[in-house]
């Protein structure tokens, strides 16, 4: 299995200010997926111009976090991450343009794009989670990766049935949000304990 980067996980030392960085990034993430999945969840019944956008937003806000967290990790020399960060950037990429194609088809098209979505970034979060564990509070990415990659099967399912619904993927992305949420939080525990 590639380990990304080569290195083992307690190789790189941990520059002082990296969980300062990420943690109001998953602060940012948390707040993002909240609103996004009221915004959602309002119009989860049908796919309209606004639900559209949303699907397409969401892992187009993906991709610039990445982004960010890519460009913190190299400042900081922290290398591990990074090639998961970059496979992350084009999957959500790929997400946004495969979304706005899925969106003139119907809900059952979008949930099959966001389920393949959703189980192979939950692999890479669990991936990017696992390399940066020596940081604390990355559990969290851990579960969520996981968590991202079985839900990305049950869209799949849903898609089959009568009433798909876009209800699931808001609640989806709520509960990343919450994930991204306990990190910040264990990550500011984190950093006042060292």
């Amino acid at each position: 299995m590639d380990t990304l980067s080569g290195t083992t996980a307690t190789s790189v030392p941990v520059p002082a200010d990296a969980p300062a960085a990420l943690r109001k990034l998953y602060f940012l993430r948390f707040a993002f997926a909240a609103v996004w999945a009221a915004l959602l969840f309002a119009t989860a019944d049908t796919l309209g111009p606004l639900s559209a956008t949303l699907l397409v937003i969401y892992p187009l806000f993906d991709v610039a976090c990445a982004v960010v967290d890519v460009r913190s990790a190299k400042a900081k020399a922290d290398d591990g991450p990074v090639r998961g960060l970059y496979a992350n950037i084009a999957l959500s990429t790929l997400t946004g343009i495969g979304l706005a194609v899925a969106a003139t088809s119907g809900i059952p098209a979008v949930l099959r794009v966001w389920g393949a979505w959703a189980v192979t970034a939950g692999v890479v979060q669990l991936v990017v989670g696992a390399l940066r564990r020596r940081l604390g509070g990355q559990w969290a990415m851990i579960a969520s990766g996981a968590i991202s990659t079985l839900a990305g099967a049950s869209f799949f399912a849903q898609a089959g049935t009568d009433d798909a619904s876009l209800g699931a993927l808001a609640g989806y992305a709520f509960l990343g949000g919450v994930f991204f949420l306990i990190s910040a939080l264990r990550l500011n525990r984190a950093g006042k304990e060292a």
